[in-house]
């Protein structure tokens, strides 16, 4: 009787058990009710002409880059070429004729502005004119380093940078952003300008100027000086240092030729700077 009980009780709960689990299986089975659940968006695969219209965006984006590239390729080689008829202007300069060459290259440096960096002003303005900046670099350093060779040699000093961007300002549209010249192209242009300072020192000695090349020679030391702090300061140093490395070999060079002026000066000076010069020098008193 017992038994009988016991296993009867136990089947009745097997019952009770597999009733619940057949009332649970169409709640499961079934959505859902409850206001705190959402149903998931189906996925939907974009068409093909979205996808068309997409990449013929970037298409026209791609080629309109490149070809401002190559129109900025072009008015960067025209502003060199002619900024570098400047340089080699103001390398025309003597003791006798230093006003009139140098008002001929302030002119032709105002020209090579007013058209040819005028053109390429007009190309990066308003745009994002960093992502050209190798395109038109070059150009903008030969620019640098003719503006501040002529003031050098006119003054004495160096133009700073924000007389260049100042200058260029009239050039540029007051709507749109105005192309600046940024810090390193104009530290390369710098550099670049102790080279050229080199040769007109030692034109000068050749021109029995020496004063006037121990001046360039302090001019360039000093640069060279400043400028061996900051360049291991800079981000992105790589060119810096190449035109470092150039820098003090130019340094070196007219440090040499002031140095030997000094030290033996008295042997040829006498021949420097004259028409006629004096042979007695050689031992004899005129060549035949």
């Amino acid at each position: 009787m017992f038994k009988f009980s016991h296993c009867h009780r136990f089947t009745i709960a097997l019952t009770h058990m597999a009733a619940r689990k057949s009332h649970r299986l169409p709640q499961i089975a079934g959505a859902s009710s409850s206001p705190f659940e959402t149903a998931k968006k189906p996925r939907t695969m974009a068409s093909g002409s979205a996808i068309k219209d997409e990449f013929a965006k970037h298409a026209d984006y791609l080629n309109n880059l490149n070809e401002k590239r190559e129109r900025v390729v072009k008015a960067s080689r025209d502003v060199t070429m002619n900024s570098k008829k400047v340089i080699f202007q103001v390398h025309r300069i003597s003791k006798y004729n230093k006003e009139e060459v140098l008002s001929k290259a302030e002119d032709d440096l105002a020209a090579v502005t007013n058209q040819f960096m005028a053109k390429l002003i007009k190309e990066l303005q308003g745009t994002d004119f960093w992502k050209l900046r190798r395109a038109y670099t070059f150009g903008v350093q030969e620019y640098i380093e003719a503006a501040t060779f002529c003031r050098f040699c006119k003054t004495g000093t160096l133009l700073n940078l924000s007389e260049i961007n100042s200058s260029l300002l009239a050039l540029s549209d007051k709507s749109v952003e105005p192309l600046q010249i940024n810090v390193l192209d104009y530290l390369l242009g710098v550099a670049d300008l102790t080279g050229e300072l080199m040769r007109l020192a030692i034109g000068r000695i050749s021109d029995g100027e020496i004063e006037y090349a121990q001046k360039i020679c302090q001019f360039v030391r000093d640069l060279y000086r400043e400028l061996i702090v900051i360049v291991p300061l800079m981000d992105d140093h790589a060119e810096m240092k190449k035109k470092m490395e150039v820098m003090l070999q130019s340094v070196t060079k007219i440090e040499n030729a002031c140095f030997g002026v000094h030290v033996r000066g008295s042997e040829y000076i006498p021949l420097l700077g004259t028409d006629n010069p004096d042979f007695s020098f050689f031992g004899i008193s005129d060549f035949e």
